[in-house]
């Protein structure tokens, strides 16, 4: 269709099809960024600029009030086009991939509907990229085919989106696809052979076992596979699904071994099964929890009311690993490695509830263009096909975080290793990453375990619909990274809807709220194989067979094949099993939440697996097709799927690995040639060290309310906790704790050791929270090694053997776990072939209960203490074994010898003191050493203290030699040579261990206590703080080195600074660089000059009246819990109000005199962060009157937090007082930012902040949308502010990362005239608790009496005074 200029918008009717132009897709660095990509790969383009574009599928033509709304609707971000088009601009354009409907088209469709334009059948979205060609000598250059192609692969995904030209006139993208023809694989005819073509053109990753099973099996039942079936079972019985390997008998130089790996691992729950309720059983463990409290709304007298719930509750535990979709595509593969761990635990039992998640990340050398390091001299090439290092972290973290943040859990927790080198003739690294996604959760104590399923029971999908997106996705993983072609690896990467997975979510969270009145019976994710693996194992593991009609199934792709349909992993899907009876029941739960759900199948007693097209399902009506594309060709009249479940989940042939230990020879580290100066900056440099605020402040770590403990540390927010901390309740202090432990490098020179030190390094971590005893501890083990390489295979087993003995003699146990074995990367470049392979890997999580959330230990050193001293607890035994070192690494060198442990007794020694020491208030700071040795735990601990240290290492380096130089003619500069060594092997060797900070008082009681357990002679006094602001080391009586913390924070915080310049924008990057010079920074100092354990509103509390608030939230907000929370303890009764009840008449904001709309990302942020919610409200006749009457109501008041701020302030116009309102917009460093962030309250007729006029308090801010527009709406000179950005010295600031998003005078919220509607992007109802925040004072102002209050529960306290 012809287009206008982007310059003004246009809207042009084709048979019933809209076109609009929208908004500015690139902001200036984002265009710049672009360029560089285009400049590097020397393509002709001098300029580029980028609009949305819409087109709008309408069944009937729009009347003049339809098309008005729908051209509001479609109005949204700015429109600042860079250049004009003219004919010598190329046009391309990235639309959704024909055939699909996008998650983006969803929720733009169901916003128009909810706005009154019943005849909008579809909306989609698609970008229109103006390109100006460079000139030449000749005039403007053109481009070749290949050019456009590369510019294209810039531009687009290739797996959802592809590229058309200016002519596109966008009907294709509504067209319905035929679907394609079921096939028959002849084996009857062909035998094995026929089996083996199938299994190379799919990808199926068969083994000659499996393709013997599958040909005898199917000569027994006297037919022919389907290539649904055969699809099914290579997913089903995939290495990434089965664990064959796990599962395998082994043996080693031709001796049987007595165990399987997964045997070996069950060991250990059989030694300690105590505390654990579910192990090996369910897509997540369970270990034991307590009594708690739980909050949440349930029915009550027509309203869902919110209320306390005293229950016994779980934690659930989980860890996954997404490691071959983040190689091949980094955003959405570590999105949906987030998204499918989640759905872990919400499937777990008959359905449970997410609480907090962790991120880890292992990749090659980063190769940063600008800033080659010594460490990465040997360059070694990767394959084209999948992403590099670099951009595995820079887009990788964020897909992990945007999943994490637009769902609702937050991340607490994650590590990063950047690893490669040659060592023993092979090429070690990880071109094949290692995604790590995992997290805790919570379950009710009555439904931990699955009920049987009945014969007759409704099988059931619920969340996202199917399309073809990871198709043989867990056959795909099984393989070696090289193994399989490019297309297949593209076509088995999953792409997230993480909003929608909510609102399953929700919809779990409703069910198992009604606790024995559940409706679920089991439930299962939708994970590796789709359907065709989710629904027969819940089947199976109830005994069952079932009947399934893939014509139910919710698609939004037409096209698909019965084998697409069945087997594709589209993510945000559940199944479950519910009783006929209780389906109207759930279908009520489900439309309130805007759910999708379809009936699938249908349980039987028989044993077989039947799946139709169209057959119905006995016992059910079925009804019309579960979409509206044309239904599949059947082939004949053979079913897609018709066997015995055994043949597809019974026991294919067992494997046996028949391996040979192959010991990799390596030289000694040499350290003469190492000067201490070089060796300090390259270790804080190298960025498995380095400063992770990169990984940290792109994902929420607040949501939910119920984090207490994140990565980052003291009043100027350092990331460097040991472990995290998460809270039972609202109430206690109750809570649970998750640390991480890996050493993975170590393994190349010996992997048992590595596996143990993994072990040692999660408890010297996870000893930072109050765990009162090992055998409180719980861990997952995450497996990943290169099975079928040389000595791999061999190594993997002796680790999981010295894993096994090392947890048994701690009394662990391994209840949770996954194995990832393909773990190397085969291509051919230059004509010659080349690997990289990773070694083994373990990497190790540890859960456990914490008695009290508020003896938590931090590495952050007090300098309001007193005199100090800092002790080093060596678990090495002085041995300094520097093997496998980052100091090895970053000079080119591996080692010989690495740090080991196993000594049980001493380990058990050392968390006991600990705890028993923190116990007794003795311990100050507390930081385990691992990655870059005493070095790094002492540099990490006076970054987050902002103070010199001075060490004396003479305790450290006791030569055990010394004694015998009288007898040699050693001269001077050799015994230098030597002393020198040895400090090098004292600062730099990562035994196991670490340093606490103790009063100088306490010293000699803490010392005593350590001689107790047998630690004294492994327990050194090594230093203190200053006041030079340096880190200062002494030896020998004098000092050998001093440096500025302030310096060396900025070295160790140089590749965060990197990685956000490429991703963020660079202005900002520098910011947070250059805050570690800032000498005037006092980090966090809180005014207060109110008592915030006062209750003010207790005197109208005890008159027994209780309002009514209304919590409202739309689809996709995540806030509520928390805001009710801090209304109810306020003295409200909070109601639970979803945008739907409103919709269907059920409630009326009549019935409320307070309303506030909670954070989250409603409807995905479509239309703009909050917008579309807002035009919900603007564009339906019913609602925009009932929000109109409630607003000009003299008796009412409400609170915008974050979305609900961003939707309110979308509504300024319907709104008294409201009309000086901004607009708010995307930040200025163009990311999400989650931080806590100082804010001052100045005066203002806000009735929320009466009183609290000078407070100055850090506060909980996570958006990406959080600028205070006032160009697009509003005056900055007029409108009333409520809440500002300021320093930490108290001064309202622009200045980032300070004012996380820019807003100009620092405006985080604004309120009317008369005060009784206020907005803000900060959460207050986050971190109305000193054990939510992840710094606190000791008391907030002299007029607090202490307690558990923070000043910001004084914000809802001030709401119920109002009312009186």
């Amino acid at each position: 269709m012809p287009v206008s200029s982007p310059l003004e918008q246009a809207r042009l009717t084709v048979n019933s099809f809209l076109h609009f132009l929208g908004s500015s897709v690139l902001s200036d660095f984002r265009r710049e960024r672009l360029l560089q990509t285009f400049s590097r790969l020397k393509l002709p383009v001098a300029n580029i600029d980028g609009l949305y574009e819409h087109f709008v599928w309408v069944d009937q033509p729009l009347d003049a009030s339809g098309e008005s709304r729908l051209t509001q609707l479609l109005d949204y971000g700015v429109q600042e086009p860079a250049f004009s088009e003219d004919k010598r601009t190329l046009v391309l354009r990235v639309i959704p991939r024909p055939g699909t409907v996008s998650p983006w088209a969803s929720k733009a469709t169901d916003i128009a509907h909810n706005c009154g334009l019943a005849a909008v059948r579809r909306i989609e979205r698609g970008i229109r990229y103006v390109i100006q060609p460079a000139r030449g000598l000749l005039g403007t250059q053109t481009f070749t085919e290949e050019q456009l192609a590369q510019v294209a692969a810039c531009l687009h995904d290739r797996m959802t989106e592809t590229v058309v030209d200016a002519q596109f006139d966008g009907q294709a993208l509504f067209a319905s696809l035929p679907g394609k023809p079921m096939a028959l694989v002849p084996v009857l005819k062909q035998g094995r052979v026929a089996l083996e073509e199938a299994n190379k053109e799919l990808g199926l990753a068969l083994s000659d076992d499996e393709i013997a099973y599958l040909a005898q099996s199917f000569t027994d039942l006297k037919r022919d596979p389907t290539d649904v079936e055969l699809m099914m079972f290579a997913q089903a019985n995939s290495e990434h699904c089965r664990h064959k390997i796990f599962n395998a008998q082994w043996v080693i130089n031709g001796e049987s071994q007595g165990n399987t790996l997964f045997g070996m691992i069950r060991a250990t729950h059989a030694a300690q099964p105590a505390g654990t309720v579910v192990a090996y059983s369910d897509n997540a463990a369970i270990m034991e929890g307590g009594q708690a409290t739980p909050f949440y709304a349930t029915p009550s007298n027509g309203a869902t009311v919110y209320g306390h719930h005293s229950a016994k509750v779980h934690t659930l535990m989980k860890v996954e690993t997404h490691n071959h979709p983040t190689a091949i595509a980094p955003f959405p593969g570590a999105a949906t490695g987030a998204g499918g761990e989640i759905r872990d635990e919400g499937a777990t039992g008959r359905g449970s509830k997410p609480k907090a998640g962790l991120t880890g990340f292992t990749v090659s050398h980063l190769h940063f263009d600008d800033a080659a390091e010594p460490w990465e001299q040997d360059a070694h090439g990767r394959p084209e096909r999948i992403a590099s290092a670099l951009d595995i972290m820079v887009e990788g973290p964020l897909g992990g975080a945007a999943f994490n943040n637009e769902f609702g859990r937050p991340n607490l927790l994650g590590y990063f290793r950047s690893y490669e080198q040659t060592a023993g003739d092979i090429r070690w690294g990880y071109h094949k990453p290692i995604m790590i996604a995992g997290g805790l959760g919570c379950i009710d104590d009555r439904l931990t375990h699955k009920d049987p399923i009945p014969p007759g029971a409704l099988l059931v999908q619920l969340g996202g619909p199917g399309m073809r997106i990871g198709m043989g996705g867990s056959a795909a993983s099984s393989m070696g990274v090289g193994s399989n072609t490019a297309e297949l690896d593209f076509d088995s990467v999953q792409r997230g809807n993480p909003e929608i997975e909510r609102r399953a979510q929700e919809v779990i969270d409703r069910c198992w709220q009604l606790g024995e009145t559940n409706p679920i019976i089991a439930i299962h994710d939708v994970g590796a194989g789709g359907l065709s693996n989710a629904f027969p194992e819940l089947v199976n593991d109830a005994g069952r067979g079932a009947v399934f009609d893939l014509t139910q199934v919710h698609l939004e792709e037409s096209g698909l094949s019965a084998a697409e349909i069945w087997s594709n992993e589209a993510q945000e899907r559940y199944v479950l099993a519910i009783a006929p009876q209780d389906l109207n029941r759930f279908d009520a739960l489900a439309k309130r939440e805007r759910c999708p759900y379809a009936v699938v199948g249908v349980a039987t007693e028989a044993r077989q697996l039947k799946v139709t097209l169209g057959e119905g399902l006995p016992g059910f009506e079925t009804g019309a097709a579960a979409d509206e594309s044309p239904r599949l060709q059947e082939s004949g009249s053979t079913r897609p799927v018709d066997v015995p479940i055994d043949v597809i989940l019974g026991k294919p042939p067992r494997m046996t690995r028949d391996v040979q230990r192959e010991p990799v020879q390596t030289l000694a580290v040499d350290l003469p040639l190492i000067t201490l100066e070089e060796a300090t900056q390259r270790v804080l440099r190298h960025p498995t060290v380095a400063n992770k605020t990169f990984l940290i402040t792109i994902g929420d770590r607040t949501v939910g309310g119920l984090s207490s403990r994140d990565q980052m540390v003291g009043p100027w927010q350092v990331p460097v906790a040991d472990c995290a901390v998460t809270l039972s309740d609202f109430e206690s202090t109750r809570g649970e704790a998750m640390s991480m432990g890996e050493r993975t490098p170590i393994a190349v020179i010996n992997a048992p050791a590595s596996g143990r030190m993994a072990v040692a390094e999660a408890l010297t971590n996870l000893v930072a929270a109050d765990v009162r005893a090992l055998t409180d501890i719980k861990l997952s083990a995450n497996w990943m090694a290169a099975c079928g390489a040389k000595g791999q295979d061999a190594a993997l087993y002796d680790t999981v053997s010295a894993v096994s003995e090392w947890c048994q003699a701690l009394d662990l146990s391994i209840p949770v776990g996954k194995d990832s074995l393909s773990m190397r990367t085969s291509w051919t470049e230059g004509g010659q072939e080349r690997e990289v392979m990773a070694p083994v890997s373990l990497i190790v999580t540890a859960f456990a209960p914490v008695a009290d959330v508020r003896r938590s230990l931090t590495p952050q050193l007090r300098t309001d203490a007193g005199d100090t001293v800092l002790i080093l607890i060596d678990l090495g035994k002085s041995q300094q074994r520097m093997g496998g070192s980052v100091l090895a690494q970053a000079f080119n060198q591996v080692g010989d010898c690495v740090p080991d442990i196993d000594d049980a007794p001493m380990m058990r020694a050392f968390f006991e003191a600990v705890r028993s020491l923190a116990d007794d208030n003795h311990i100050l700071a507390y930081h385990d050493r691992s990655d870059g040795g005493l070095w790094a735990t002492i540099c990490e601990m006076a970054f987050a203290g902002h103070t010199g240290v001075s060490l004396n290492l003479d305790m450290l380096t006791i030569d055990p030699y010394a004694a015998d130089w009288g007898d040699y003619k050693i001269r001077p500069e050799q015994v230098a040579v030597q002393r020198d060594e040895i400090t090098l092997k004292a600062l730099f060797n990562e035994e196991a261990g670490a340093v606490i900070q103790v009063p100088m008082a306490q010293r000699n009681a803490v010392l005593q206590k350590l001689r107790e357990k047998g630690l004294s002679p492994h327990s050194h006094v090594i230093g203190s703080l200053n006041q030079d602001d340096e880190i200062q080391i002494f030896r020998d009586g004098k000092s050998i080195y001093q440096k500025g913390w302030r310096d060396l924070a900025q070295q160790w915080s140089e590749v965060s600074r990197r990685i956000m310049n490429r991703r963020d924008h660079p202005e900002c990057a520098q910011a947070e660089y250059d805050v570690w010079q800032n000498r005037e920074d006092p980090g966090f100092q809180p005014t207060v000059a109110f008592n915030p354990q006062e209750d003010v509103a207790a005197p109208y509390i005890a008159k027994g009246a209780r309002p009514s608030m209304a919590i409202l939230r739309e689809q996709g907000c995540n806030s509520h819990i928390e805001m009710a929370w801090a209304f109810d303890k306020a003295g409200f009764e909070t109601h639970d109000v979803h945008m739907t009840d409103l919709l269907a008449g059920r409630t009326d904001l009549a019935d409320f005199s307070g309303l506030v709309a909670v954070g989250g990302f409603s409807y995905g942020d479509v239309l703009g962060a909050g917008e579309g919610w807002a035009r919900t409200i603007r564009f339906n006749d019913n609602l925009a009157e009932q929000f109109t009457r409630f607003f000009e109501r003299e008796d009412t008041f409400g609170l915008g937090v974050c979305n609900g701020c961003q939707m309110m302030a979308a509504l300024a116009d319907m709104i008294p007082g409201a009309e000086n309102w901004p607009r708010f917009t995307r930040n200025q460093s163009e990311k999400y930012e989650a931080r806590l962030t100082m804010v001052d309250i100045p005066e203002s007729p806000s009735l929320f902040l009466q009183g609290m006029a000078g407070l100055q308090a850090p506060i909980a801010v996570a958006h990406g949308e959080g600028f205070a527009n006032f160009e697009r709406q509003g005056s900055i000179q007029d409108v009333n502010v409520a809440m500002r950005y300021v320093d930490n010295q108290g001064i309202a600031t622009d200045t980032y990362p300070y004012n996380p998003n820019g807003s100009p005078g620092g405006v985080a919220g604004v309120t009317t005239e008369d005060g009784r509607f206020t907005i803000m992007m900060p959460h207050p109802e986050r971190v109305t608790r000193n054990v939510m925040m992840s710094w606190a004072p000791a008391r907030w102002g002299n007029q607090d009496t202490g307690g558990e209050f923070t000043p910001w529960l004084r914000l809802f306290r001030n709401a119920r005074v109002r009312l009186g």
